[in-house]
């Protein structure tokens, strides 16, 4: 029976709501916003037609409340409900509270939710269906020969409760820790270990199915590069994949999505090992992350298709359209990849990136937005199409690196260095792309000191008139700024002539043309270089092109001093585990996890940096805590004690 949704809640925040908005928009359906407390003002608020406050902060006060999100959808008056992704997106029990309060759920049916939410049962369902797998280890039956294994979460996904174990040694403590955060983070700890494949690519099939027996499966997608299990850049069609294997994904795709009785879009996974084999990873029974680069090569919007097959409709029997071109997607995090992925939080001043036909940014936030601790870290999404991949990589490429993106420190460098490394670019990579290339992707960017001498000099700019200046030799004017996220200190020493020239130590070769508080051009080496400055937070924060820098004092405030051995927490949090056994006054070895801090849906390891004494252990789960509080405290142990 078909039924026209006159208005839909969308159950997220962020990015993807303000995606659904958009098609909603397009399509003449009005659009309900849920939101915590600290969303109040944000974007995917501001965008819909009304707003419901779920009071709070904590995802498990707020958007994990599905009896509050469907009391929502009620009292505003909407007649569906979109669920996004992550948070209850894969939840039957919440599908099932939203179609017994008698509103329209555009996803699938409870039924194919329930079978894949758990990854052993979805494998068991596979195996029937011909779909290919890789044999399950008993991880308490394991031996030597059976590494390297990978633990994985049976229920929930994006990388939490999962670990790659090679040494056996290691393997109980590791599945201790898997099962701890599985039960942390999904309220069930089972974990189970199957053979990690090596140089192995992240593969994906897009599926869509209506309530009348048909099935689409639209091409597949590349998403191999990945952080800690999450991904990072995606792309379609997935390159250098024979034909014969395509034909194999889509075939199994499809009969993973007839299983289980499939309707909407949904997502089959695989890993694709070195011998060109795949086996099947798990199904994701929702939209995906990654979904625009699909509908950028088939011309389809999966939402608009989404809604009309909750509202009944058909898709055509006779397949999607044919696909076109290439896209490749980047995820924009507010993060430090050099330091552990550690998110970022603070207000994002500005984000302007490029977006015309070829280029696509889905953003959940916009200048003078904030990025919490509360949730995830995902500022945007970059997309880039072209008739190639070569043309459309470097589109992607080219649109990160002009974006003006002020605010907390973000992955846009590691972004543009990914795209452009060789291996990327000869479609080579796999899911340990990240482990043997970080370090070289994270190295700071050259330029630092540069950009340093234009922020003095915009600076200058805003406070004198350069040629009103009357400086002696013996005075130089004298800045200092810490490039972001290195760290690295540049003082800065220059003096103006009244003529507008210039003279700055350690820059020979360096004149000033132009000046103004916004913008500085230099000749460099006789290259005329534009450099536009803003400077936020009283001039303390100052962004030179791609450069973040802060202005530090002269002379430097005193500063309290720490324990020594103090272990500080890198970013606002919660403490979810204390490492078993862990006890004032005993023995820790350098290296050791203490304790296990959760920011923005990831868990981040505190280790001992040497081995010593535990003197003090301030860390109790469950306690929130801020940038610098003392975690703990370890007493290194002393030379004599060493010998």
């Amino acid at each position: 029976m078909n039924r026209a949704i006159v208005s839909v809640l969308v159950a997220n925040r962020g990015e993807i709501a303000c995606r659904i908005f958009r098609t909603c928009r397009e399509l003449g359906i009005g659009t309900v916003a849920v939101h915590a407390d600290p969303d109040a003002e944000a974007l995917h608020v501001r965008e819909a037609d009304a707003a419901v406050r779920l009071p709070g902060a904590a995802p498990a006060d707020t958007y994990l409340r599905g009896d509050l999100i469907v009391r929502a959808a009620l009292a505003a008056g909407a007649d569906a409900v979109h669920p996004g992704y992550g948070f209850l997106s894969e939840s039957a029990e919440f599908a099932h509270a939203v179609t017994d309060a008698g509103l329209l759920w555009i996803g699938p049916p409870p039924e194919a939710m329930a079978a894949m939410a758990s990854k052993t049962h979805a494998k068991r369902i596979m195996a029937e269906a011909g779909v290919p797998l890789l044999s399950p280890v008993d991880p308490e039956r394991a031996t030597a020969a059976d590494m390297p294994l990978l633990l994985k979460a049976a229920a929930g996904g994006g990388g939490r409760g999962m670990r790659v174990v090679r040494d056996l040694a290691a393997l109980q403590a590791e599945l201790a820790s898997a099962r701890a955060e599985a039960a942390a983070a999904f309220g069930d700890g089972e974990v189970f270990a199957e053979p990690y494949v090596e140089g192995g690519r992240h593969v994906e099939v897009q599926v869509l199915a209506d309530a009348h027996g048909t099935v689409w499966t639209l091409g597949t997608r590349d998403c191999s590069l990945q952080r800690r299990h999450q991904k990072v850049i995606e792309e379609a069609p997935a390159p250098a994949l024979p034909d014969a294997l395509r034909a194999e994904l889509a075939a199994a795709a499809e009969a993973a999505a007839r299983a289980v009785g499939y309707v909407s879009a949904g997502t089959v996974e695989f890993l694709v090992g070195r011998d060109g084999r795949p086996y099947f990873l798990e199904m994701n029974t929702r939209l995906q992350v990654e979904h625009p680069v699909t509908e950028r090569v088939y011309g389809v919007d999966l939402v608009a298709l989404q809604i009309r097959v909750a509202e009944g409709g058909r898709l055509d029997p006779e397949g999607p359209p044919e696909p076109r071109g290439h896209a490749v997607e980047a995820r924009l995090y507010a993060e430090d990849p050099a330091r552990g992925w550690q998110p970022r939080t603070g207000t994002v001043h500005r984000l302007r990136i490029l977006a015309d036909g070829a280029v696509r940014t889905d953003a959940g936030i916009t200048g003078g937005g904030t990025v919490t601790p509360h949730y995830d870290p995902l500022l945007a999404k970059v997309i880039a199409w072209a008739p190639t991949r070569p043309e459309a990589v470097r589109l992607l490429a080219a649109a990160l690196e002009r974006a003006e993106i002020h605010g907390p420190v973000t992955n846009r460098d590691l972004l543009v260095r990914s795209l452009r490394h060789a291996e990327f670019a000869a479609a080579r990579m796999d899911t340990g792309f990240y482990d043997r290339h970080l370090p070289g992707l994270t190295a700071p960017r050259e330029g630092a000191r540069l950009a340093a001498l234009a922020a003095a000099l915009a600076d200058a700019q805003g406070r004198h008139r350069f040629g009103a200046w009357r400086n002696l030799p013996s005075q130089p004017q004298v800045k200092r700024y810490r490039s972001e996220p290195d760290g690295t200190e540049h003082e800065i020493r220059y003096r103006l002539t009244r003529d507008g020239g210039l003279t700055a130590e350690g820059f020979d070769g360096v004149r000033l043309l132009h000046a103004e508080p916004g913008g500085i051009v230099l000749e460099v080496d006789g290259v005329r270089r534009r450099f536009a400055v803003a400077a936020y937070a009283n001039g303390t924060l100052v962004h030179v092109g791609g450069h973040t820098l802060t202005a530090l004092p002269r002379f430097p405030e005193p500063v309290a001093p720490r324990e020594s051995g103090s272990l500080l927490a890198p970013m606002p949090g919660t403490v979810v585990r204390v490492a078993e056994g862990l006890a004032v006054g005993g023995a820790v070895e350098a290296g050791r996890t203490l304790l296990w801090l959760e920011a923005m849906k990831m868990e981040h390891r505190i280790t001992a940096p040497a081995s010593g004494t535990l003197t003090a252990l301030h860390a109790i789960p469950g306690r929130q805590v801020e940038v610098g509080e003392v975690l703990a405290v370890v007493t290194e142990k002393t030379e004599k004690e060493v010998r």
